[in-house]
């Protein structure tokens, strides 16, 4: 392998050091076109989409100046840039000496697991096996989790105080903190930070009245009511890790994240109205609970929020001694409840993301690192002021939800408005009537969204600029700031504070200039996760071991001649419909569950809506004929497994699937087919039978 270069701190700001000469200060860029926001409608030719002067200068970041200013110090000074934020916060003791400690690289030796000894063996824990340097290690389930990549280490502080009792003791206790959008348009509520503190504590003492103790975990099957970030802060409060788990996942999908963290008890709802479809969620958690007690995972209680407006209790089946209804118990429960305090890497949430070997990833984020950095990236990416009214149309089931739902805007002490409903019901204009409703001033959406009202709502003539970031880094990693400097429509801009991209080619070199290759990301940020969930292997081999050194995001990137960042998609077999992570793997395991099916391979393809779309190739068992029947009773199976959002969008008939002489499937011959890039096949020298790309291509339309 090539040697890596090494570059230094001062060589990495050279992508950033050219923001100096862009239009929002200094001049004009050549051959670009520039739209000032406010004066001109914009179009998809214009190069430039430049902030209005007034905007620039009440915005936190005014200029590119500024940022390349706080931008330096944030790489330069590091652990100063990031302990001065830390220091807004409210922490019961300060962390040690050492605001952060890291290892990226495995050829350096194994990321460490380090184990809080305090913890071992407690009473009653749930216990794993663990086996590492060739020792078997026993391990609470329940145990803290402790990474050489550790920040604020030392530091105790609590994230639900932070979000709530911080604010109200500042003297924001009467000011609205979430308003409550149901699915219907006459459907809503409000909650100040004062009530929202009362009944996070009345949850939280039922969950320590029904054994949740610190470190225990807690699965959240909920929809977008406010019970979903009441009972997340509840959690947090007590110092148990909430699993939310995203409410229109099938059994089989929840059942899988039981078997795997063990909860102590599900919080969940009735049912949930979508527009005009109701989805029993009782249903499919009592499914999964039945199927989890069968292979020896018990859960003893299933705390049930009834939601009247999409089924009444008499009509939601029930177990006695299990099933509890939240009206009938939390209300009961004192308004007030101690916080638990606890270190800065405790846990604080686990939430599952698709893997492209099939089983999903239980990403594992701690408190400290993760609440400073989630709230610097809410205050700087959305400008937030403290007379914004935000509203972020994500789920809570996805880390968009967490992070610029819940913990971003209340650490900011923001109004945040929560939609129980979907964008077009009842008709394509219910994101404005809400946008009006409450005089939302922020609006953050999915690409899909953005680019349905790019279509129906904005003529065309809306631009579209994009974040990056993932499950797994907890925060905006490249973003625009507005105000700070124009943007490329499509393009994610810049690095945020304290994050250092870096593109590197197949043999892990760093490329420098305009390029395209691998995005990884070259030294830890505050809100990085810690490990996967019972499977550090998995997380050394996914997110380090391709390119030691360095956090491979498994994403492709662009850099063009003015240091901007095009994100060109997954280079791994995850696929992204509409902002959810899908494993290509889930899908074929589904389809080959289906008793006709005796072999499918699943792509990505681009969707005008949805951003991705799966497209399927399955290959029936021999004698069974094609039929549209067929097809729907495939995509049936999808849905009833991991969920509606998995359903592929096209079923195409294989006779046979392109492999190599040793069996693999070669996927880019499908991708190609599937986008119907046929004069891109390449080479096909290598396949055991050349032959079944022509039949391939010959059944596209069929």
């Amino acid at each position: 392998m090539a040697t890596r270069k090494n570059l230094t701190t001062t060589n990495h700001l050279r992508h950033v050091e050219s923001m100096a000469t862009l239009p929002s200060g200094a001049g004009k860029i050549s051959e670009l076109n520039a739209v000032i926001l406010g004066e001109s409608l914009a179009s998809e030719e214009d190069d430039l989409i430049l902030p209005s002067p007034d905007f620039s200068q009440q915005a936190y970041v005014p200029s590119p100046q500024k940022y390349l200013e706080m931008y330096k110090r944030s790489i330069q000074d590091t652990a100063g840039f990031w302990s001065d934020i830390a220091l807004e916060f409210y922490w019961k003791e300060k962390w040690g000496q050492q605001v952060y400690s890291e290892n990226l690289d495995v050829t350096k030796g194994n990321i460490n697991i380090q184990v809080n000894s305090s913890l071992l063996f407690p009473d009653s824990a749930s216990l794993i096996l663990y086996h590492t340097h060739n020792q078997l290690m026993v391990i609470p389930i329940y145990l803290s989790i402790y990474l050489a990549t550790q920040w604020f280490k030392g530091g105790i502080t609590n994230i639900c105080y932070n979000c709530l009792d911080k604010n109200i003791d500042s003297g924001n206790g009467d000011k609205i903190a979430i308003h409550w959008e149901g699915n219907e348009p006459d459907l809503d509520g409000s909650l100040t930070y004062r009530q929202l503190l009362e009944r996070v504590c009345q949850l939280a003492n039922f969950l320590k009245d029904n054994g949740v103790k610190k470190g225990d975990t807690v699965i959240i099957y909920l929809p977008m009511l406010m019970e979903l970030p009441i009972a997340m802060l509840a959690c947090a409060r007590i110092g148990a890790v909430h699993s939310v788990v995203f409410a229109g996942y099938s059994a089989e999908s929840l059942l899988q994240r039981i078997m795997d963290c063990k909860p102590k008890i599900v919080v969940t709802c009735n049912a949930v109205r979508r527009g005009n479809k109701i989805i029993n969620l009782k249903d499919i958690v009592d499914a999964a609970l039945s199927e989890s007690s069968q292979n020896g995972i018990s859960v003893d209680s299933c705390l049930t929020y009834e939601n009247e407006s999409a089924m009444k209790k008499e009509a939601t089946k029930w177990q006695k001694g299990r099933d509890v209804w939240w009206q009938d118990v939390v209300p009961k429960y004192a308004t007030k409840c101690d916080v638990e305090w606890v270190d800065a890497e405790d846990p604080l949430f686990l939430l599952y993301t698709s893997g492209s070997t099939g089983k999903p990833k239980g990403v594992l984020h701690t408190t400290g690192g993760y609440m400073i950095y989630t709230a610097t990236t809410f205050k700087y990416a959305f400008d937030y002021k403290e007379s914004d009214i935000y509203w972020c149309t994500a789920d809570c089931g996805w880390i968009t939800g967490h992070s610029y739902v819940t913990y971003g805007p209340l650490l900011n002490g923001a109004t945040t408005v929560v939609y129980e409903g979907v964008p077009n019901y009842p008709d394509s204009g219910r994101c404005w009537d809400i946008v009006d409703k409450y005089k939302v001033t922020i609006f953050y959406t999915a690409p899909t969204l953005v680019r349905w009202f790019f279509n129906v709502v904005g003529d065309s003539r809306c631009p579209i600029s994009d974040t990056w970031w993932q499950t797994e880094t907890g925060g905006f990693m490249i973003t625009p700031l507005p105000g700070a400097w124009p943007l490329k429509p499509g393009s994610a801009t810049f690095p945020f504070f304290g994050v250092q991209p870096v593109i590197v080619d197949e043999k892990g070199n760093e490329i420098e200039g305009e390029c395209s290759g691998y995005l990884c990301v070259k030294s830890s940020w505050p809100g990085a996760f810690r490990t996967l969930y019972g499977d550090h292997e998995r997380y050394e081999t996914t997110y380090f071991r391709a390119f030691p050194g360095y956090y491979f995001s498994g994403d492709g990137c662009s850099r063009d001649k003015d240091g901007y960042h095009w994100l060109t998609g997954r280079v791994d077999d995850v696929i992204n419909v509409s902002g959810h992570r899908i494993g290509t793997t889930e899908v074929e395991s589904a389809l080959v569950s289906h008793p006709h099916c005796a072999e499918a391979a699943v792509v990505g393809v681009e969707h005008e809506v949805k951003g991705q779309g799966i497209y399927a190739f399955v290959t029936l068992v021999e004698g069974v004929p094609y039929s549209q029947d067929l097809r729907k009773s495939l995509v049936l199976v999808v849905r009833n497994q991991i969920g509606a959002f998995a359903a592929p969008d096209k079923i195409h008939w294989a006779p046979s699937l392109p492999k190599t002489r040793s069996g693999k499937i070669m996927r880019r011959i499908l991708r190609k087919i599937a986008s119907r890039q046929l004069d891109e096949l390449g080479d096909t020298s290598t396949l055991a039978d050349p032959s079944v790309v022509d039949q391939l291509i010959a059944l596209a339309d069929s």
